[in-house]
């Protein structure tokens, strides 16, 4: 489980770090989504359940949340 969470954080790492040419909107989406599938799984792990089912809870909401933040910008 320790190896899904470094994946996920070195994914949204990542994804953070390409989004130079994209809208505040499309920013904010891809962030939050990266950052709460991030949140989701690490939640999961520590409570016992599934990583994937938290990390994709996670990418749905703060993907979700972000997009709203980003239209606000």
């Amino acid at each position: 489980m320790k190896r899904t969470g470094l994946i996920l954080a070195t994914v949204a790492a990542l994804t953070v770090i390409g989004c130079t040419n994209m809208t505040p909107r499309e920013q904010g989406t891809v962030s939050g989504a990266a950052i709460g599938a991030a949140a989701g799984a690490g939640i999961a792990a520590i409570a016992g359940g599934s990583g994937w089912t938290g990390a994709a809870i996670g990418g749905i909401l703060g993907g979700t949340i972000g997009n709203i933040k980003g239209k606000q910008q």
